[in-house]
C-alpha cells in the first residue's frame, strides 16, 4: 500500500492518474502551465515533469551537435539547456498544480536532479525505464521516504529482479512499460501486468507510449492501479514526445472510462441485484 497525504494507491483504491508533462512544455512556462490546467480539466491526479543536469546526461559526443529548433539553430548542450527548469519555476508550478487540485512530481535522470528534486518535497518520485539499471539513483530513490513509482521499459526480468531488491521496504509501485515512443500495439504486452503482480507481490501500474486509449483502459481492466501517459496541447507541436502523447480532449475522456471501468469492475462476487428482480419475475417462468 503506498499512502499519499490524501489517497491511497492500491488495489480497490481509485486508479492514481498522471498526466506525463515530460519535455512537452518545451522549455516554456507558459505552455507547462496549459498543460497543467489541462490535466485538471481532465480530472487527472497529478503531472509529471523530467529533470535532467544537461552536463551529465548528454553524451560528449553530442554536446557540439548542431540542431535546428523552433528557437533557432543552436547546439544539443544548449538545447537541453534551455528545456530544464530551475527551482524557483518548480515552485511556481508545483503551487499551480496544487491549486488545481494535483500533486506535481518528476523524474530525475542523475543524481544532481535527484538532490534538486528531494529539495522540493514532491511525496512521489519516479524512476524512468532508463535509469532502472541506475543503483545508486534507485537506492537514494528508496531512501528518501516518499511513494516510488518505477518504470520497467526496455529491462529484463533479472535487472528488475535486481532493481526491486535495491528498493525493498520502500513504498515502491511498479509500472509495466514499452519504452517506444509510440509503441506498436504487438509490443505493449499488457498481459506483464499480472505477471509483474503475481511475481513481486506489489502494487502495478502502467505507463503507456501507445496512439489511442483503449488500450490504457485494458491495462486499468488488467489491475492496474496507477496510470500515466504523456499529455500534450497538440500532437503535431515540435519534440520527441510529442507524437506519443495525447491531446486534452481525449484525455478527459481516458479519464471518464477508467472511472467508469472501476465503477462497473465490481468486487467478483456473484449476486442478484435488487434492479434485476422485477426483470426476474417477468421474463423467468421456472
Amino acid at each position: 500500500m503506498n499512502q499519499l497525504k490524501d489517497r491511497t494507491i492500491a488495489a480497490g483504491q481509485p486508479v492514481f492518474i498522471t498526466a506525463e508533462i515530460g519535455i512537452n512544455h518545451n522549455g516554456e512556462m507558459a505552455i507547462a502551465k496549459q498543460l497543467i490546467d489541462a490535466a485538471a480539466y481532465a480530472g487527472a491526479d497529478a503531472v509529471k515533469f523530467q529533470k535532467r543536469t544537461p552536463e551529465l546526461c548528454v553524451p560528449e559526443d553530442q554536446k557540439n551537435v548542431i540542431r535546428e529548433t523552433p528557437w533557432g539553430v543552436m547546439t544539443y548542450m544548449e538545447y537541453r539547456e534551455r528545456m530544464e527548469f530551475d527551482l524557483d519555476q518548480y515552485d511556481e508550478l508545483g503551487s499551480y498544480a496544487r491549486e488545481r487540485g494535483m500533486i506535481l512530481f518528476a523524474s530525475p535522470w542523475d543524481l544532481p536532479s535527484l538532490d534538486f528534486l528531494l529539495s522540493l518535497n514532491h511525496p512521489i518520485i519516479k524512476i524512468a525505464s532508463a535509469s532502472l539499471t541506475f543503483d545508486e539513483l534507485v537506492i537514494k530513490a528508496s531512501q528518501a521516504n516518499k511513494v516510488v513509482v518505477a518504470s520497467t521499459g526496455m529491462s529484463t526480468l533479472d535487472q528488475i529482479d535486481h532493481a526491486v531488491s535495491l528498493m525493498k521496504g520502500s513504498n515502491l509501485i511498479l509500472c509495466h512499460t514499452t519504452s517506444a515512443y509510440p509503441c506498436e500495439l504487438q509490443e505493449l504486452n499488457l498481459r506483464m501486468i499480472p505477471t509483474l503482480r503475481d511475481r513481486y507481490k506489489l502494487p502495478i501500474g502502467y505507463s503507456g507510449h501507445e496512439l489511442g486509449l483503449s488500450t490504457s483502459l485494458a491495462a486499468v481492466a488488467m489491475g492496474a492501479v496507477f496510470l500515466e501517459r504523456h499529455i500534450t496541447l497538440n500532437r503535431a507541436m515540435w519534440g520527441s514526445d510529442q507524437a506519443a502523447s495525447v491531446e486534452p480532449i481525449g484525455f478527459a475522456k481516458l479519464v471518464r472510462d477508467v472511472r467508469a471501468i472501476e465503477k462497473s469492475l465490481g468486487d467478483g462476487v456473484k449476486k442478484v441485484y435488487d434492479s434485476e428482480l422485477t426483470p426476474m419475475k417477468r421474463l423467468r417462468l421456472h
